[in-house]
């Protein structure tokens, strides 16, 4: 028996609503939406930290949030919940799509996924190089981790906003690069910026990972668990004195990326439900009535929740709150750098601003290009299909972003030196504004609109 295309049922306004709805639903949905959010974000903290609010900012961002029960409570400033809390989840966002790109996307060739590690060494080291040549000692040597880092929300959001003119290939080998980055900077912090280590909690956050790992072997495809002791991970990484954040990437590693079953499976499977559904419907045509034709149909759905690697199901739940959520939070809550715009010569020529201004300027351009251009030239690795070296440039430049993780670096290393802390975070912004503006117009003059 043949079963004709039944009615879709419509409301009076649904139509309409769907009009409305779709093309911001794909406004939405675009790369460079999120990347002109963070940068309006960027400006509006940039804004109020220079003006009259500047105190009620400051003091907001300061102000003690005190989670859990009686016996145990975390007791952080707003700053740190946003910083510590919020960007774990973000990383963890990020760990989810590096992933899968080291296991099934550009990067699963190992000379591919070996050029990002090549060049975010290249763009630590001579950072740190040029910065300790500019001060090879006192207490201004003690900045020489600011210029490391990459700040991966504000350099993918700035190439970003370049649409088509940048190949996809490109954002995911500045994840990659930014990543590493970022865990160099995390380990430099833990090794020469953290005064006390709480290795009891280290161990702790060890034999958790190690749990983790042995659920994903154990074929425990759930995310309840995962979820659960990657909270447990969270609270032992910030107890320990290592970046919390470092706790989100880590979790993304464990999560299983084998769906339970394979196309093929599905596919023989969707026949048959199909054929149950069928004769199933045709004892009781409304689904409402139909218990059995209910349950045929929520069978169906879990089927494809099954052939989706829980990894991917998860990267695509979070992309959205990460993106337009957390990124945007994060940008209000540390892009607040207070100007002094009476000393701004000063400042600039001072050897901790300078440093920093052509470490992350000059030093990721030298570092990340050279280190790529040598490491291919040796037939070391290879650049990902559709990058040219024009590209790998402006990525060079972008990396000089260093903004968040750079001035977190800077408020460890100057935490007993105002004066030296106010050098730096101008210094990183000066930088930041440089890397970015250069790096886009070397992009958007030097590509093409189909790249």
């Amino acid at each position: 028996m043949k079963i004709s295309i039944g009615r879709e049922y419509n409301a009076p306004w649904e139509k309409a609503f769907d009009r409305l709805l779709t093309p911001l639903d794909e406004f939405i949905h675009r790369q460079t939406t999120s990347g002109v959010l963070l940068m309006m974000c960027a400006m509006v903290a940039l804004y109020i930290a220079n003006s009259q609010w500047s105190e009620a900012y400051f003091s907001l961002l300061e102000k003690p949030f005190i989670v859990g029960m009686e016996g145990f409570q975390l007791a952080k400033s707003l700053h740190h919940w946003i910083n510590d809390g919020l960007m774990a989840l973000f990383f963890f966002v990020i760990g989810l799509e590096l992933k899968r790109e080291l296991l099934v996307g550009e990067l699963a060739d190992i000379k591919q996924a070996l050029l990002p590690i090549i060049a975010a060494v290249g763009g630590m080291v001579i950072p740190v190089l040029i910065y300790i040549s500019v001060n090879p000692e006192g207490h201004t040597f003690d900045g020489w981790g600011v210029p490391m880092a990459t700040d991966i929300a504000f350099a993918l959001g700035a190439l970003a906003l370049l649409g088509k003119r940048v190949p996809k290939n490109l954002l995911t080998f500045l994840v990659a690069l930014a990543i590493v980055d970022d865990l160099g900077a995390v380990t430099v912090i833990a090794l020469f910026y953290t005064e006390t280590l709480n290795y009891s909690a280290l161990t702790a956050a060890a034999c958790i990972l190690i749990l983790l790992l042995t659920l994903n072997l154990g074929g425990i495809r759930s995310p309840s668990p995962y979820v659960l002791l990657g909270l447990v991970l969270w609270l032992a990484m910030l107890k320990s004195g290592v970046h919390a954040t470092l706790a989100g990437i880590l979790l993304a590693f464990t999560i299983p990326m084998r769906p339970k079953y394979d196309p093929k499976r599905f596919l023989a499977q969707i026949n048959e439900m199909v054929g149950q559904i069928r004769r199933t419907y045709q004892r009781e045509e409304n689904i409402l009535k139909n218990d059995e034709l209910r349950s045929r149909v929520q069978s169906l759905g879990e089927g494809v929740n099954l052939v989706q690697a829980p990894a991917q199901i998860l990267e695509h739940k979070m992309h959205l709150p990460s993106a337009f959520l957390i990124i945007p939070i994060f940008s209000l809550a540390n892009a607040g750098v207070p100007i002094d715009w009476s000393s701004l010569g000063a400042i600039v020529v001072h050897p901790v601003s300078m440093g920093i201004t052509a470490g992350l300027v000059l030093g990721k351009l030298i570092g990340i290009a050279g280190f790529s251009w040598v490491a291919v030239k040796l037939g070391l690795t290879s650049l990902p299909r559709g990058i040219n070296f024009k590209h790998m440039v402006g990525v060079a430049l972008m990396g000089g972003i260093g903004f968040t993780m750079s001035i977190f670096v800077a408020e460890l290393g100057f935490a007993h030196h105002a004066e030296d802390l106010l050098m730096a975070k101008t210094g990183v912004l000066l930088a930041s504004l440089l890397a970015g503006i250069s790096g886009f117009l070397w992009l958007y003059f030097t590509t093409g609109k189909s790249a």
